[in-house]
């Protein structure tokens, strides 16, 4: 991680992804499930502060279009 704002940023959608994949395999959804995945990994791929806050945002969205 490059910068502190990455590194909170990081923390941040890192830890909604837990909730979103604990949920995902509670209620056994595939959406919240991989998108709580991809939550908890992106940060660590993404070194960009707008592309982790742009992506982080897109895959915080997702569940609520893509309802399966």
């Amino acid at each position: 991680m490059g910068s502190q704002a990455s590194l909170i940023w990081g923390l941040i959608f890192g830890s909604i992804g837990t909730g979103y994949f604990l949920y995902g395999k509670k209620q056994k959804k595939p959406v919240p499930l991989i998108c709580g995945i991809g939550l908890m990994v992106f940060p660590i791929l993404v070194s960009n502060t707008v592309l982790l806050v742009i992506i982080g945002c897109l895959l915080l969205g997702l569940p609520y279009f893509l309802r399966y």
